[in-house]
């Protein structure tokens, strides 16, 4: 169940940053509401697939540019991983596209805003006394 729910704040996520940000589409107005929310799901999947295996590497092959650069590294990391998605995305029939880096860059400080603002909300556990 927990899975799911992370999809779902996922996707929802990228909705968000679709709507606020010009320069990323998802899906095509002819889509139908299920069409893009089975996009928004199948984005989702392939963003947490690329963040638990790519993101853990960079992170310990560049592990010096995030000190020198103090942390900033991670947000040319995650455009660049955001980037990378959406061409996953595009090579399975999806409709989802970021038109340059600074809109990549733009769309994962949101998506990463989002998640955690809506992961406060639903928390992943729920405290027991």
């Amino acid at each position: 169940m927990r899975l799911i729910v992370k999809i779902a704040v996922t996707g929802a996520a990228f909705w968000l940053a679709s709507w606020l940000l010009k320069g990323i589409q998802i899906g095509t107005s002819a889509d139908s509401f299920w069409d893009k929310v089975f996009t928004l799901g199948v984005i989702a999947v392939i963003f947490g697939v690329v963040n638990a295996v790519l993101k853990p590497i960079i992170q310990t092959l560049g592990c010096g540019f995030y000190i020198l650069t103090l942390g900033l590294f991670g947000l040319i990391v995650n455009a660049a991983l955001f980037m990378l998605v959406a061409w996953l995305a595009e090579q399975f029939d999806l409709v989802f596209s970021v038109d340059n880096f600074g809109w990549a860059l733009l769309g994962s400080i949101v998506v990463t805003v989002a998640g955690w603002v809506i992961n406060l909300v639903l928390p992943d556990r729920v405290a027991t006394d």
